[in-house]
């Protein structure tokens, strides 16, 4: 009896939990915005993806508990009235909304909300090389953010030059001391020239065991993603 009576307790706490812990957590709210002084085509995973001419905004909700996700701009695009063509960087399947992420060169701002002790993780990387400069910060008080709004492409080395932007040296060379697929990896003299000039931002793939690129707000926070700040 008395089995029977603890299980029905915690069923009903369980059933609870389920119907009511959701709706404390609120989406955040994403205001992407261009800047630049021409149009770029913001991409988003999760959302999708819009033009933007210069001065534009995107307000875009995400739900608490995304992991994995990525706002970030996309040049030269052309795209028909069905949503379909191709972007000369950031082309995420030649789709206007995208529902996967992005071909390189692109500078990325990527995120995890609601995760360890209910903080929201975001970061700016440049693993996938760099397009356009970003600011990517919070619009509800918080610490700081980040920025990443160097001439990356005016001062891009030969070797990672790529039309409309600059890809990092794993696009290029596709080998382990700069795509860190095995073993260990440190930072690399062309990795050394995005993190000089950007040195919030990832530089190469395990860039956090060397430097604090990963920064922390509190669960519920808003944010904003500017191109061209």
């Amino acid at each position: 009896m008395s089995i029977h009576k603890s299980f029905s307790v915690l069923s009903i706490l369980w059933i609870t939990a389920l119907c009511f812990a959701p709706s404390t957590i609120s989406a955040a709210r994403f205001d992407i915005r261009n800047n630049c002084p021409f149009p770029v085509w913001a991409a988003a995973v999760p959302g999708g993806g819009r033009q933007l001419n210069q001065g534009e905004s995107w307000p875009l909700d995400v739900n608490a508990g995304t992991t994995g996700g990525r706002v970030w701009a996309r040049t030269g695009c052309n795209f028909d009235a069905s949503g379909h063509g191709s972007c000369q960087t950031g082309d995420c399947g030649g789709l206007l909304e995208c529902q996967a992420y992005g071909q390189p060169p692109n500078t990325l701002a990527e995120y995890g909300l609601n995760q360890f002790n209910n903080l929201d993780f975001i970061d700016i990387s440049l693993v996938d090389g760099f397009n356009v400069a970003m600011d990517f910060s919070p619009t509800s008080p918080c610490d700081r953010g980040i920025q990443c709004t160097a001439d990356i492409n005016g001062q891009c080395p030969n070797e990672l030059k790529a039309p409309g932007g600059c890809n990092n040296p794993c696009t290029v060379y596709k080998t382990d001391e700069y795509c860190c697929n095995s073993g260990s990896c440190g930072p690399t003299a062309l990795s050394m020239f995005f993190k000089e000039r950007c040195p919030d931002a990832y530089s190469y793939p395990k860039d956090d065991t060397t430097s604090t690129v990963v920064f922390t707000c509190p669960g519920g926070t808003n944010y904003r993603v500017v191109f061209c700040p």
